[in-house]
């Protein structure tokens, strides 16, 4: 087991802290650590819309010199910085590196951001990973399916996170449209695309892993399989997540392969959310994100984990020895639940009221809800994750509780959820 002699930090920089700021400021305060932000050129533009979280004694931003920003948080006594989202992941990296504080391996840093420098990592430490290739033009691509991968193919920003145009090709001419509309957008980091990512269609049970890294030990904090759609124009949506029991034969494999694919990425020091296909070959790569998983709500987590990555996050940081004392498996399956997605097919639907949103919070295994816009604003057709409009999590014992809950919420959705105003029950 590693033991760390280091000093309990004081003070704690994350960069990007839009979304998960909230969280992990309170985790930190209760070891005692302040916290300063450091804000990227290039945040989120979805997270940044978000109220953004008080607390921070100091906020530094960040204008493309990493020795001043580092000098910047030397001055500040910053001995610890962390990435709170996809756009702080590199920036955290190399701030950590220039203030010589715990972080990540720099051999080759962008495996941690770019999908298809990933595989090139796990290629050459031995892991098994997906069929890959990267390109500008479309033609290439659509070669490389017809003589190599074969359709579908799934295609996406190399950069992507949320599941941004993501999307699964069936044809050469659906390659080429898609390829088109990702090379003349912005990723959701309003940075240009300038090539694109294509890689096989891995088939099979798709699940994640959030894990938490300390000197390069890893802890898994839970383990959960997504059920998606994929839409008729082959865009894929979440659909609703649940967890796996940590004895799960499955669970076991896939946290194994996980810890692999951090140690073939160089993630030694932080969070991480994986997602991993589960084929007939065994467990396969989707992606990797240094970061935090999202949807977090650490106390129903905890409740029914009996851990969560927010807090576990906070115990690397301000005691490491006891991090190291944890099991490698920390949760335990102590309750049942399901995470819904919200999706709106409507191409005119609002963000439902307090009133709509009563009749979920009726049902008999409700436990907590999200709604990603002010009642009443306008909603886009769900797509993607930026266009989902919350999700609602649900806790039972009962699993054809989870079920019935989950097909009357798809009722309330097709019925009146997202309508300008509820309809009145039949009388």
């Amino acid at each position: 087991m590693p033991s760390s002699s280091r000093a309990r930090s004081k003070r704690v920089a994350f960069v990007d802290a839009f979304s998960m700021g909230r969280l992990l400021l309170p985790a930190l305060g209760r070891h005692g650590l302040e916290c300063v932000h450091v804000q990227s050129p290039h945040p989120d533009v979805h997270m940044a819309r978000l109220p953004f979280p008080d607390g921070f004694v100091a906020n530094v931003r960040h204008h493309g010199d990493v020795a001043a920003t580092a000098t910047a948080l030397r001055e500040l006594g910053v001995d610890w910085v962390l990435s709170s989202g996809e756009s702080g992941v590199e920036l955290a990296d190399r701030l950590a590196a220039e203030l010589g504080t715990p972080g990540n391996g720099m051999s080759r840093p962008t495996s941690r951001r770019n999908k298809y420098d990933m595989v090139l990592a796990l290629r050459d430490a031995g892991v098994p990973h997906a069929a890959t290739i990267v390109s500008s033009d479309a033609d290439e691509i659509v070669k490389w399916a017809e003589e190599t991968a074969g359709y579908p193919v799934v295609l996406k920003p190399v950069a992507s996170s949320a599941t941004d145009n993501v999307v699964a090709c069936s044809s050469a001419e659906q390659v080429r449209a898609v390829h088109e509309k990702i090379m003349n957008s912005n990723d959701r980091h309003d940075k240009p695309n300038t090539v694109v990512l294509a890689q096989e269609f891995l088939d099979g049970d798709e699940y994640f892993v959030n894990t938490v890294s300390r000197d390069g030990e890893h802890h898994t904090v839970e383990i959960w399989r997504y059920y998606k759609t994929r839409l008729p124009g082959g865009n894929i949506i979440y659909d609703y997540n649940e967890p796996l029991a940590p004895d799960d034969p499955d669970a076991k494999a896939l946290e194994s392969y996980t810890h692999q694919v951090l140690d073939a990425l160089e993630v030694r020091n932080w969070a991480s959310h994986t997602e991993i296909m589960m084929t007939a070959r065994g467990p396969v790569l989707v992606e990797c994100a240094a970061r935090f998983g999202g949807g977090q709500v650490p106390d129903i987590i905890d409740r029914c984990l009996g851990t969560n990555q927010v807090d576990l996050i906070a115990l690397a940081v301000a005691d490491p020895e006891a991090f190291h004392r944890l099991p490698t498996t920390a949760y335990k399956l102590l309750r049942r639940l399901r995470y819904v997605h919200l999706v709106n097919a409507d191409e005119h639907g609002v963000a439902p009221s307090d009133e709509a949103m009563a009749a979920i919070r009726a049902l008999p295994s409700y436990a907590h809800a999200v709604t990603m816009h002010p009642a009443g604003n306008p909603l886009p057709r769900t797509v993607d994750v930026a266009t989902q409009p919350g999700y609602v999590i649900l806790i039972s014992e009962d699993p054809e509780q989870l079920r019935a809950d989950y097909r009357k919420i798809r009722e309330l959705e097709r019925d009146h959820l997202y309508a300008a105003r509820p309809q009145e029950p039949a009388s």
